[in-house]
Order: C-alpha cells, then structure tokens, then sequence
C-alpha cells in the first residue's frame, strides 16, 4: 500500500510550525487518526469534527490543527489508516500454512471479532456511506481498496494460489472474492454478533466453493 502522506496540511515545511522538534509528527497524526475511527464507530461521521476529535484525542483543538485543517483532511487520513492496519494484520498471518488455512486465517484477521476490530469495521462502513456522496472521499476509498487488492493478490501468491496460465490474474480474481466474502462476514458480524458461530460455518463453505478439498489420490 502506498504511503500514508504524513507532510503538514499545507504542504509546507515543518519550520512553519511552531511544533517542538521533540515531538513525532507521524505519529501525533496516527493517534488523532485513530480518535477519528473511534469517534466515526462508536457516534458516526457526523459527529466527527475538529471539536470532538480534539476531545477524542485529549488535545485542544489547536492542537488538532496543527496537523489536519479540516474534517476532510482528518477522514482522508483515517480512511488510509484503516487500511493500513487491514494490511498489517493480512502480512502478520503466515502465508506458508496450507493454502485453504493460510486464507481462512487471514480472513478471520479481517473480521470484526473483537473491540478494535469492531471499531474499525464500523468506521469503514461509515466511510463507505459517506464516499458515496462525496466524490473526495470516494476516491480515497477506491485507491484504499486497490491497494488491499493488490496486496492481498501477491499475498495469495505467495501463500501457493494461482497455478493456472495466468496466475496473477487468478490471484486477483481470488482476491476479489475473498473481499466480498470478508466485506460480508463483516457487515453480518457488526449487527448480529451473535451470530458469529452460524457466520463462521459460512465462511467455511465459501472457503470449501473457492478452495475445494484435495481428493486422496487412490
């Protein structure tokens, strides 16, 4: 995935601030970024604000400025960081477990099963209401989802799919697959948690349709 751009709103240098050179910009960006999740899972896009981020974050709302202008900048980067973090738990599942494991390991690494995950799965799905109707936002969400997709098609690659002639397309085509049923299981799993048993045998058959059961040779 590309970079998450961490240059000053303005695109200006960092002597235009009065930041202390002691301080991590990146990382001040990352956590008002994940106030911005936080606040857009548990009360919605709407609510999210340089004000509330501000308390979100435990920041003033100065300080909050001094690296997003405003709340467009602020749900630019949030959206990015989401699917930063989808990446880093997509690389963190070993790609060289058996190739039917390997997959329902990472989509499960996807799935809003615990608080964080849930979080991150509502604001997503804030973020996709709101991109469709804001042309900006739109855009940031599509390259977000082509760069999960190409990441996720040489994930699959290297964890043994794609014998056919053309195996990066395959790849690819899995992978597009594996996000709609994950994109699914997702969306299922935000409003009826209690269903994550019944859900989970789902996803097994779907793994079953897209990876069927090597037959024993005889």
């Amino acid at each position: 995935m590309r970079a998450i751009d961490e240059r000053p709103p303005d695109g200006g240098s960092e002597e235009q601030h009065t930041v202390p050179r002691t301080v991590d910009r990146a990382e001040q960006r990352r956590q008002i970024g994940a106030a911005v999740l936080r606040l857009a899972a548990e009360q919605g896009l709407d609510e999210v604000s340089v004000r509330t981020v501000a308390a979100a974050a435990d920041r003033s709302p100065g300080a909050v400025q001094k690296y997003f202008r405003t709340k467009d900048e602020m749900l630019t980067f949030a959206a990015e960081l989401a699917g930063e973090r989808f990446e880093e738990r997509m690389a963190a599942v070993d790609s060289g477990l058996p190739p039917r494991e390997a997959l329902r390991a990472l989509v499960l690494a996807t799935l809003p099963v615990d608080a964080d995950r849930r979080a991150e799965a509502a604001a997503q799905l804030a973020f996709a209401t709101r991109a469709a109707h804001h042309p900006g936002l739109g855009a940031i969400r599509r390259q977000v989802d082509r760069d999960v997709r190409a990441a996720l098609g040489g994930w699959l690659a290297a964890a043994g799919h794609g014998h056919g002639p053309e195996p990066e397309a395959e790849c690819l085509a899995l992978a597009d697959a594996v996000i709609a049923l994950s994109d699914g299981l997702a969306l299922r799993l935000l409003y009826a948690p209690d269903d994550r048993e019944t859900l989970l045998r789902a996803l097994d058959r779907a793994l079953d349709a897209l990876i069927p059961p090597a037959v024993p040779h005889p």
